[in-house]
């Protein structure tokens, strides 16, 4: 996996949103550090459990904010969300209990997910909410 670096393209105009979107992107390259470093199970077990919590969180937030304003798209939004997360919860307990977690496909995995959601849909509301003075 190569490192997450910040461009426009992640940028969807709302403040809170971008900087929960930037520690994400350092969340998920401070993971790919301690594989390609070779950290043992244990560490990088810890740091997808950071990583996982702090998705949670900025998806609940996310939401929220996206219910609070009326976007239509929010139900698509959220399964996006819940299928991400599902991946990532699955990778965590095999990882966890050592049933061969092939951590390069899980990167990749990752970074694409996050990537495809940053760029793509999330861009989406970016301007639905700029729209009701949400910045």
């Amino acid at each position: 996996m190569t490192t997450l670096t910040w461009s426009h393209a992640c940028s969807v105009g709302v403040r809170a949103m971008d900087d929960q979107h930037g520690i994400l992107m350092d969340t998920l390259n401070e993971l790919r550090t301690a594989v390609v470093s070779g950290q043992g199970r244990e560490q990088l077990s810890e740091l997808l459990d950071r990583l996982i919590e702090f998705t949670r969180m900025h998806y609940c937030g996310e939401e929220r904010l996206l219910e609070e304003n009326g976007f239509p798209g929010l139900a698509q939004h959220r399964a996006a969300h819940q299928r991400l997360l599902a991946q990532m919860l699955e990778a965590a307990h095999r990882l966890q209990y050592g049933e061969g977690v092939e951590m390069g496909s899980l990167l990749e995995l990752l970074r694409d997910g996050y990537v495809e959601h940053t760029e793509g849909s999330d861009q989406e509301y970016g301007p639905w909410l700029n729209e009701r003075g949400v910045y």
